[in-house]
């Protein structure tokens, strides 16, 4: 398809005004709670649907599936995928290939409008996608709202960053000649994103690929597939052309043959410290015929803590951890694990975070329930075994085992483990679910030493009403994302460019104005005038 052709696919859509971030759905207004519970009733009737493949363009089946289950209710299916084989990852680079003859010379401001009229789709649909968030990943309503509505700032945020980018100039004008700075594309990338934000973070870091002129194969996750199947089709009515993004559904041995592939440009992740290293290593091997660098954009796992000093307020700090520690499960790479608490107020602080855990309800998210399960039966497993390493190395005083529940859901009480020291096994390895660490230090000094300490740095937060604190904290707490007086989750999209250092990532910023320049390269172009 040639680039004329491709501009009457995407009609012309210009942002309307400067970014604002969507505003969160008040599920407390009668009116919303009503089509939240109208579009449950909807999905649930979608539900066990079978999606396709989808390279090129064209519709394709395999013979093994992939079977997305509820977690609340591990019997019900929420959608069946084809899952692919090698040979259908070379398919799929190969459509990308072709893709990219054509649409890296499209118009930034037509590629701009196919993520505009994308977020303007999913804006209309908002409960809709949200109800299928509830389904497949176990969020619950407000959780969902805020998944739904971070896809939204995305692809407005990076809509208005690109048409940024295309109008950049060099710092100055050589006397005697033309300069101009262009960003181009990299090529064909593959994207691989998580399962706890199964919309957000999948559509933002293909929307940010496809923005700048690249074309994406997109392998989402075995626990998540059908929020992004559900995502392309929103694309292809946004007015894609066929190729520009590929879904490929399917396991490891899928992504691991798109990040050897030598005709790959880049990597966008999120997930495991574990996998991420994977992959570095193997983007990092050229393979035949390969004739660049592989550029890998990682973002990773965290151990995130939350510094409560003695002077801090009460209240926000137990609020802002339980927040950090228990909302959605503790399933988000940005959740308070650790509690570093100073002496005087250590005891105090340990009875108001039992007496506010004890209020917490778990159940089905269907229902709204502020803690529903953990993703799936090996996670819940891998969660309940941490927490038994915990009772050997401190004290439970809030949760510790599984609750049982007529459906087979994958329940696990929000835990709280006191007592523990800095270098334990569960204050040092990520956890990812409903488990919180509390430690004793004698000063703020010692609680920024044991914040520090460890191989992480993605976000954490510090609770004081000293000003000094804040500012030295700004300068020596090691983390990409650093909050004061407020919860250690909840980044806001323009507000928080977000990524993590050390092992916590290559500290990638989505959400940034410097996110996009990662999936382009600079070219720096200079005229002799006569």
């Amino acid at each position: 398809m040639a680039a004329t052709e491709i501009s009457t696919v995407i009609l012309p859509l210009a942002p309307s005004g400067d970014f604002r971030n969507e505003p969160f759905v008040d599920f407390k207004l009668s009116a919303n709670e009503h089509a939240m519970k109208d579009a449950l009733e909807r999905v649930g009737a979608m539900l066990g649907h079978e999606y396709d493949l989808v390279i090129g363009g064209e519709r394709l089946r395999t013979k093994n599936k992939i079977r997305s289950l509820n977690p609340a209710k591990p019997a019900q299916v929420v959608g069946i995928h084809q899952e692919a084989g090698a040979e259908h990852a070379e398919q799929a680079m190969v459509a990308g290939l072709k893709a990219f003859e054509t649409w890296q010379f499209v118009s930034w401001e037509l590629r701009t409008s196919l993520l505009l009229r994308a977020a303007a789709l999913i804006r209309d649909r908002k409960f809709e996608f949200c109800a299928w968030l509830v389904y497949e990943v176990g969020k619950n309503w407000s959780e969902a709202d805020a998944d739904v509505a971070e896809t939204i700032d995305f692809l407005e945020f990076y809509a208005r960053e690109a048409l940024r980018l295309a109008h950049a100039e060099p710092p100055i004008q050589y006397p005697g000649e033309r300069n101009r700075l262009l960003y181009v594309p990299l090529g064909v990338g593959a994207v691989i994103p998580p399962w706890n934000f199964p919309f957000a973070i999948m559509a933002g870091m293909t929307a940010a690929a496809i923005v700048c002129g690249n074309t994406v194969v997109l392998k989402p996750s075995t626990d998540a597939p059908t929020i992004a199947s559900r995502f392309l089709d929103v694309l292809e009515e946004a007015g894609m052309p066929p190729g520009v993004v590929n879904l490929c559904q399917g396991g490891p041995a899928v992504g691991r043959a798109l990040v050897d592939h030598p005709k790959t440009r880049f990597i966008a992740f999120t997930g495991s410290k574990a996998v991420g290293l994977e992959i570095h290593e193997r983007a990092a091997k050229t393979q035949k015929g390969q004739i660049w660098i592989k550029r890998t954009v990682l973002e990773l796992g965290g151990k995130d803590a939350i510094i409560v000093s003695a002077d801090a307020d009460m209240d926000a700090a137990v609020e802002g951890v339980v927040a950090s520690a228990f909302g959605f499960n503790g399933q988000k790479c940005s959740a308070c694990s650790r509690a570093i608490v100073e002496d005087p107020i250590y005891e105090a602080f340990l009875e108001r975070i039992r007496e506010r855990v004890a209020q917490i309800k778990v159940g089905d998210p269907v229902e709204n329930v502020y803690m529903g399960p953990v993703v799936n039966e090996t996670a819940m497993k891998r969660i309940l075994n941490s927490i038994e390493i915990g009772k050997g190395e401190g004290r439970v005083i809030a949760g510790g085992k599984r609750v049982e529940n007529a459906d087979g859901g994958y329940y696990v009480e929000p835990t709280v483990v006191a007592d523990v020291a800095p270098t334990a096994r569960i204050a040092q390895e990520e956890i990812f679910g409903p488990v919180l660490s509390v430690i004793r230090v004698k000063d703020y000094q010692e609680a920024l030493e044991v914040a520090n300490d460890t191989e992480y740095g993605l976000t954490g937060s510090v609770y004081t009403a000293d000003r000094r604190k804040l500012d030295h904290a700004s300068r020596v707490f090691q983390v990409g994302n650093l909050y004061f007086n407020r919860k250690s989750t909840g980044a806001m999209v323009g507000a928080h460019p977000f990524g993590g250092f050390n092992m916590s990532g290559t500290d990638s910023k989505a959400g940034g104005p410097d996110y996009l320049l990662l999936f382009t390269q600079a070219k720096s172009v200079a005229e002799k005038l006569r």
